[in-house]
């Protein structure tokens, strides 16, 4: 995995093209039950053996999106006592953010890493 932020000039744009889509493919859960984690998991297993960026971008979202899951599981149990509510608003704004960043910097060739992520997968 890269772990500079400099964008990588060895990279084709079918690898960057990848990456992004593994960020993007988490926005699927909005039309698709549990589609912010299949998206990236369908990236992962499709690009694992061809792409080492676009794997490890898949990875990375997959487990941001594990991680916002059990985040929303707690924000909806901590609904029961009102503060679940905001912070399931709070979650849900910092997941669109974070992804469209994350994506972003797929396209432009860099790798990077969610704050705040348990790593599941690696």
């Amino acid at each position: 995995m890269n772990t500079t932020n400099a964008p990588s000039s060895s990279l084709s744009q079918e690898d960057r093209n990848w990456g992004m889509i593994a960020h993007l493919s988490s926005l699927s859960g909005f039309l698709i039950p549990f589609g912010s984690v299949l998206g990236p998991l369908i990236v992962y297993l499709v690009k694992r053996d061809q792409s080492s960026f676009a794997t490890d971008c898949a990875r990375e979202a997959l487990n941001f999106n594990i991680t916002v899951a059990i985040g929303l599981v707690i924000c909806l149990c901590l609904s029961l006592v009102f503060i679940g509510i905001p912070l399931m608003i709070a979650l849900g704004i910092a997941w669109l953010v974070l992804t469209i960043v994350a994506a972003v910097r797929a396209s432009e060739g860099t790798q990077y890493r969610y704050p705040a992520t348990i790593r599941f997968v690696k």
